[in-house]
């Protein structure tokens, strides 16, 4: 084995941490440079998609895809998993049924046995004999009954109780559908992220630095900052959805999409403290597009809505052209990204969303504004918006362009960076860092959660969203 490469990483967010994990776990020398000042920002995300029940749209084969993954991300990244469950409701007047779901579910529950039977630690979702429960009228009039829930919930009818009490149950279908899709906390994932990388050799980690120009030199590329140039024998585009930057500064233009969304953040006083999240299917971009409903601890909860007057935007879905790999976002919406929003659209928006809910939650009219949007841009390669799985492109030597659209897909990212390496001879094949991190084990709770708090206070959140809503250890 010759030289050891130098890998340079373009962007923090999820793709870029685990791109620098990989590659510093491996043992190159890594530099990642992130123009903002702490890791992982962007566009929203809560949820570990483990089977993508929230997309009627998607093909079953996205699903197996996703519920793969998902497993692996919880692997990876415990101590950012909140394991509640997710009941996913379909509205009397949607036009479709729940019945029309059940074949997904039953074949993902067989593919989830599958994947636990090859190696009982991806058993993360629990028993899969468990991961999808149906509750038909009975049933749910059933647990509503049950006692309140200041205690963990111990079945799927204990966490279905405090739904079950608050539902319009005549603006849904029956069955509903609880299945084990947990949430992802992204100030945990955040904070945990930067421990991991502060404690690994070999790792440059660059907060605060924008990357201005990139070149090509002999076989690598020079990297320039504000501030100096550094050379690398490997660059890796994870810019999300200024990739397009990146690409061309090199002259490359490939086809892609930038999306504009928001979710919101509302505080509800009366709730319950163990909460499933919600999804109430709804044709995207329609005023009855899906709602979304995501606990977090203290009440907090994140808003969805697919209509263009909540979590959409008009003008929100760019493409790039033959001559520029950057798709350009009206002005008024990089401007949101770059300055923040004004009170008054926070406030507008984030009431649309909590009447959006409350259509099937009555009682949730009550919530108020409880922090910031969380927003962002996502790209999404190629010209088909409701794709859901992608991980990474090499369109030049030495050279990778993550196109990431779920946080889940970063392990096969990750494994095929890692044949990358080992194609130009840096590392051997042996091992995968697709897998726990030894580091982990040196973690303490109390760590993540202090960098947590402190991550959502200097973006401007409320403290308690840091927190996973089912609080134990890593």
């Amino acid at each position: 084995m010759g030289k050891r490469g130098k890998i340079g990483i373009v962007g923090g967010g999820v793709a870029g941490v685990t791109a620098a994990l990989t590659a510093a776990g491996a043992g190159l020398e890594t530099v990642l440079f992130e123009r903002n000042a702490s890791l992982i920002g962007g566009p929203p995300f809560c949820h570990l998609h483990a089977g993508g029940n929230l997309y009627r749209e998607i093909s079953d084969a996205q699903c197996v895809t996703l519920l793969r993954q998902s497993i692996e991300f919880a692997r990876l990244y415990p101590f950012a998993v909140d394991k509640r469950p997710t009941v996913i409701a379909v509205p009397v007047d949607d036009g479709g049924r729940p019945e029309d779901l059940l074949s997904r579910l039953a074949m993902l529950r067989q593919h989830y046995a599958r994947l636990v039977d090859e190696d009982s630690a991806n058993a993360v979702l629990g028993a899969p004999d468990d991961y999808f429960t149906l509750f038909d009228e009975h049933r749910l009039a059933k647990a509503a009954k049950g006692a309140g829930n200041d205690r963990l919930p111990e079945s799927p009818d204990g966490w279905m109780a405090p739904l079950a009490r608050r539902l319009n149950k005549e603006l849904v279908r029956f069955p509903l559908i609880l299945v084990q899709e947990y949430g992802l906390n992204l100030f945990r994932l955040s904070a945990g992220a930067k421990l991991l990388l502060g404690r690994m050799s070999g790792v440059d980690l660059r907060l605060g630095t924008r990357v201005r120009r990139v070149r090509r030199q002999g076989k690598g590329f020079l990297v320039g900052t504000d501030r100096d140039e550094v050379y690398v024998d490997y660059l890796v585009n994870a810019a999300g959805f200024r990739t397009g930057e990146i690409d061309n500064m090199l002259g490359l233009t490939p086809r892609r999409m930038v999306e504009f969304k928001a979710a919101y953040t509302a505080w509800w006083k009366n709730r319950e403290r163990y909460w499933p999240e919600v999804i109430f299917h709804g044709r995207r971009g329609t005023p009855k597009g899906m709602g979304q409903f995501t606990p977090y601890a203290g009440g907090y909860v994140q808003l969805h809505g697919m209509t263009r007057e909540i979590t959409l935007f008009d003008d929100g879905l760019v493409a790039s052209t033959a001559h520029d790999a950057f798709p350009k976002l009206p002005d008024r919406l990089r401007e949101r990204i770059i300055k923040g929003w004004s009170a008054d659209e926070v406030a507008r928006r984030t009431g649309r969303a909590i009447a959006h809910v409350a259509r099937f939650l009555p009682d949730f009219n009550e919530a108020k504004v409880g922090g910031p949007p969380l927003f962002g841009a996502q790209q999404i390669p190629g010209d088909d918006p409701t794709l859901r799985v992608a991980e990474v492109a090499f369109d030049a030597p030495r050279y990778a362009r993550c196109e990431i659209v779920k946080v889940s897909s970063v392990t096969d990212m990750a494994r095929a960076l890692r044949e990358r390496f080992v194609q130009e001879g840096w590392i051997h094949e042996k091992g995968d860092n697709t897998k726990n991190h030894d580091l982990f084990e040196a973690f303490k709770e109390e760590e993540i959660s202090r960098e947590a708090e402190k991550i959502a206070g200097e973006r401007g959140f409320p403290l308690a969203m840091s927190r996973r809503m089912v609080a134990d250890t890593i």
